[in-house]
């Protein structure tokens, strides 16, 4: 089951079909509660691949990863999500 599909239960009792419902709901109740994405993550949600993501990093044109440890990188799900977004924009200017 995908993430998209999961079902959970707003604060009101009704159900929420969507992950990004609960996000949302989650946000609105814990503002500063961060979620941080792993590389598989961020690749499946920009299409880009690992290669490109650490050169347009390098570039200044990503978002930079988060140290988890020794090893271990992610990204905030925020910062993903405001590239997204600059990116559709800038697409959609021409």
């Amino acid at each position: 089951m995908g993430p998209d599909a999961r079902v959970t239960a707003c604060e009101d009792g009704s159900p929420s079909n969507t992950f990004r419902e609960a996000t949302e709901m989650n946000e609105a109740i814990h503002p500063t509660c961060r979620t941080i994405l792993r590389l598989k993550q961020v690749k499946a949600r920009t299409g880009l691949a690992r290669s490109t993501i650490y050169e347009r990093i390098k570039a200044g044109g990503f978002p930079a990863q988060v140290s988890l440890g020794a090893r271990a990188v992610g990204w905030l799900e925020s910062d993903v999500e405001a590239w997204i977004a600059a990116q559709v924009e800038r697409s959609r200017r021409g």
